[in-house]
């Protein structure tokens, strides 16, 4: 049992506890000073429960803000991978029959798909890996 539930079956029980005091108490004394006492137990009851939605509703704006976080993330990472995919189809066209079976046998092989004299390609440099006769007449 964590620390919040135990705290709350213990106001309860305390709570119980004046209940019945107060019940032995109305017939010693009137019903005057337990209705008093009646009234502090309810409006205890009441603030707790209060604070209770208080904390609930915090929580759950901070979820809806997280949400809202997360949403933009996703969109972000879905426009880049779309980004990257037209980019990847691209360079698929553009690549030789004789390139694509070296870079598949190099993905098979488990080796980089950059052989040792040939540079990376990147976002900003995809001219790089295109042999000279087809860099000709594109410009970044």
């Amino acid at each position: 049992m964590n620390s919040q539930c135990y705290t709350v079956a213990m106001d309860l029980g305390v709570c119980q506890l004046r209940n019945l005091s107060i019940s032995f108490l109305s017939s010693v004394l009137g019903k005057e000073t337990a209705s008093v006492r009646l009234d502090r137990c309810v409006l205890y009851r009441r603030v707790r429960a209060e604070q209770g939605d208080l904390v609930k509703s915090h929580l759950m704006y901070a979820v809806r803000e997280e949400v809202e976080v997360l949403k933009e993330q996703i969109k972000e990472l879905n426009e880049r991978n779309s980004q990257l995919e037209q980019e990847n189809n691209l360079l698929k066209n553009l690549a030789s029959p004789e390139q694509m079976a070296q870079f598949r046998a190099q993905v098979q092989t488990g080796g980089s798909p950059t052989g040792p004299g040939q540079p990376a390609v990147g976002s900003a440099g995809t001219q790089a890996a295109l042999p000279p006769s087809q860099n000709t007449g594109m410009s970044a």
